[in-house]
């Protein structure tokens, strides 16, 4: 897979901060990656608007899928907790091509949202997962959210360089499921 100008351009979120540990200034991470431990395999990080750097250096796994990081600079509790809620980015470039049928979450947001049937559903808002697997949540053309599993049943095409994704509209959860 060959990027585009677009896409090396495009930084792709790898974990947040979801709290600090301890008095020593560790923090807590929810990665993004496939191993936890790849978070900080990339190179430095950096905050949403690109204007912070950060180094950091994994120090062990904690329940959930959790890390626990040392960043540089940060040696104190109080200093880990101001950091909660930070998500932690690197370039597109820095990673590896996705597989066959793999996608990275940055690619698949924006996209069309079609049926099976080429009827325009919205376009990609999010890709979620709470624990039961991945989900696309949908901007739909009814300016609601909607969602759907991120399956093959469910979504049996993705084409990124396309543009959209089809899905099984009998498969869509729409909030409230007014209509």
């Amino acid at each position: 897979m060959s990027d585009t100008d677009q896409d090396s351009n495009k930084r792709v979120c790898v974990g947040v901060v979801t709290g600090a540990h301890g008095l020593r200034g560790l923090v807590r991470i929810r990665p993004y990656t496939d191993t936890a431990e790849d978070v900080a395999a990339y190179g430095p990080v950096t905050s949403e608007d690109g204007t912070r750097s950060f180094e950091l250096e994994v120090r062990n796994r904690t329940g959930k899928g959790q890390v626990l990081v040392h960043i540089d600079g940060v040696d104190d509790r109080t200093g880990a907790e101001a950091l909660k809620g930070l998500k932690f980015f690197v370039s597109r470039d820095m990673l590896p091509a996705a597989e066959d049928d793999e996608f990275y979450h940055a690619d698949l947001l924006g996209l069309a949202v079609v049926g099976q049937d080429g009827g325009t559903v919205g376009t990609v808002r999010a890709v979620e997962n709470f624990g039961a697997g991945d989900m696309l949540e949908i901007n739909d053309t009814r300016g609601g959210v909607s969602t759907i599993p991120f399956t093959l049943a469910a979504v049996p095409e993705v084409d990124v360089k396309a543009g959209r994704v089809v899905v099984d509209t009998a498969q869509i959860l729409r909030a409230g499921r007014d209509g």
